[in-house]
């Protein structure tokens, strides 16, 4: 259970507030950033989305798919750690240069699962990289340049993996969003970016993951970080630069 947006706002305490959350997906507080300049830094190796040398894809008849010109790494230290390194590069003709970060974020409750490992309710963020199908707030587009949804008192992201809209933002007005689904309607949503993980809606493998608002505890699975930063990071996001989201453990 979760409160509504309308109820936070009215005095409701922060401790409150996150006992609430701590179910879902919450989040802690915002560490100072990196004093250094932020472009003048090139992303690290591992940042860096490698070209293969085999034959294109288009030579293999498939989709050519746009190259990656923005990018977000989200990385921890170990894989039980609930505190991750948050960075967002952009490739120029110069290569990947450093826009955002190094930020503190923080993750899962119970760290990263590996590739391949998250399970729905294990309090794990999930590993790999992973597109940003649309961003997600409380009013009116803030400015954000990605499709953008307003969230209502009736929206819900569906996280009950025996339900046949698993995984997905669902007007209750319109369909049932499962057993004890997520409320979009809570303060921590005020502003936010899906991360297009299990996208196929595999039941069990994990539902909800956004990159979201903090309120000062480790999450369910989400990633987040303070308003001073995320929204930022959200008003940069280009759709026409096919930005990614990379998270793991380096």
């Amino acid at each position: 259970m979760r409160l509504p947006r309308s109820a936070a706002r009215r005095g409701l305490a922060a401790l409150a507030l996150a006992a609430v959350l701590a179910g879902g997906c919450g989040a802690a507080p915002g560490r100072p950033r990196d004093p250094g300049s932020p472009r003048a830094t090139p992303a690290p190796a591992e940042a860096v989305p490698v070209a293969s040398a085999g034959p294109t894809p288009a030579a293999e008849g498939q989709i050519v798919r746009p190259a990656v010109r923005q990018l977000i790494t989200v990385t921890a230290a170990s894989y039980g750690a609930t505190y991750a390194v948050l960075t967002a590069y952009q490739r120029t003709g110069h290569g990947w240069h450093r826009v955002f970060g190094p930020w503190i974020s923080r993750i899962g409750r119970n760290g990263f699962a590996p590739p391949g490992g998250k399970r729905e309710g294990d309090g794990r963020t999930p590993s790999g990289s992973f597109s940003i199908p649309f961003l997600f707030g409380a009013g009116p587009n803030p400015g954000f340049r990605f499709r953008y949804r307003q969230i209502r008192p009736y929206d819900f992201w569906d996280d009950d993996p025996a339900s046949p809209r698993y995984n997905e933002w669902v007007d209750s007005r319109r369909a049932s969003p499962g057993r004890n689904p997520e409320p979009m309607d809570v303060s921590a949503y005020d502003d936010g970016m899906v991360i297009g993980y299990n996208t196929a809606r595999t039941a069990g493998l994990g539902s909800a993951i956004f990159l979201h608002l903090n309120i000062g505890i480790a999450t369910a699975g989400c990633v987040t970080l303070p308003p001073g930063e995320l929204l930022p990071l959200l008003r940069w996001l280009d759709p026409a630069r096919s930005p990614q989201i990379r998270m793991g453990v380096r």
